[in-house]
């Protein structure tokens, strides 16, 4: 399932659900006992990967799967789809990380399980946006009436492409899109999400001339896996460097997100600034995924 498929008010009740376990994480510390996660990732990754193997462990239930296409019969040959009907007989719930997008809706049509997709190729992250919605409503108060700007790699990020796929539900929400001429947000971004909702934006190239207008500042690094050039990607990877002369131009209110692995885009100079809540973010990841697990093995029945 692709948890942007869900209604505002169902978000909105996952939501409730994440910051009612950060609240009293003990009530739900059996809610799956004797229930498994499969972990399906056949791209690498740290915070998603075990951010979901922790939601899972932190509700009672186990986990299985695998963290590379290399260790799984994939690199045999066996379709996603052969794999998934498999892994159903195995687990009762599964998460899919892949390269090619649609994946994991391809593994849902032939899944006897709910199926969670945890990133596909650059189209989307869904569950991060979960965890982005997370943190800034828990951090703002709100998730309308705000103003923010996505910086970096506008092109290739899944994330910025789910999150403006989430915001837009949203009334009085203003995007600035911070990125050079190469990695400008997709036409198909621009066309039919943007402009065909209403949606005010503007692009920006210089990060300083967007910084005293934010609310929500979303740093994204320049992804080397993205590029299909090395020459390309040395050459963009360091155009924006978020550093404290820049956070000096922000209001006192801003937060900062990024979805995590750093490189090198946000000094950590910054990460002292109590505007800079990257590594909260991380942490609501995990609050998030146990209250997604939960919605789709429908817990209120368990």
């Amino acid at each position: 399932m692709n948890p942007l498929d869900l209604s505002v008010e169902e978000l909105d009740d996952i939501l409730k659900l994440a910051n009612d376990i950060e609240a009293h994480p003990q009530e739900y510390a059996h809610k799956c006992d004797g229930l498994k996660l499969a972990t399906l990732f056949y791209e690498p990754s740290t915070r998603t990967r075990l951010s979901f193997e922790a939601a899972m462990l932190n509700l009672g239930g186990k986990v299985l799967g695998f963290s590379s296409a290399d260790s799984s019969s994939a690199s045999k040959g066996e379709s996603i789809s052969d794999t998934i009907r498999v892994v159903s007989s195995y687990a009762d719930i599964c998460a899919i990380r892949h390269p090619k997008e649609g994946a994991p809706l391809v593994a849902s049509t032939k899944s006897g399980i709910p199926i969670i997709n945890a990133g596909d190729g650059g189209h989307q992250h869904p569950t991060q946006t979960l965890t982005d919605l997370l943190t800034i409503h828990s951090l703002k108060g709100r998730l309308d009436n705000l103003t923010i700007g996505l910086c970096g790699d506008l092109k290739f990020g899944r994330t910025v492409h789910s999150l403006i796929h989430a915001m837009i539900r949203y009334p009085n929400v203003r995007f600035i899109l911070i990125s050079p001429e190469e990695l400008r947000i997709p036409s198909y971004m621009r066309e039919d999400v943007l402009d065909r909702n209403h949606i005010d934006y503007r692009e920006e190239v210089r990060l300083e001339d967007a910084m005293p207008k934010l609310d929500i500042l979303y740093m994204t690094r320049v992804q080397k896996e993205r590029f299909f050039n090395e020459e390309d990607y040395v050459r963009m990877k360091d155009f924006y460097i978020l550093d404290k002369k820049k956070m000096e131009l922000a209001p006192k209110d801003m937060l900062v997100l990024h979805p995590l692995p750093r490189v090198n885009e946000i000094s950590v100079e910054v990460d002292d600034d109590p505007r800079a809540v990257y590594f909260q973010q991380a942490r609501y990841g995990v609050y998030v995924r146990m209250a997604l697990i939960l919605t789709l093995l429908k817990w209120k029945d368990m």
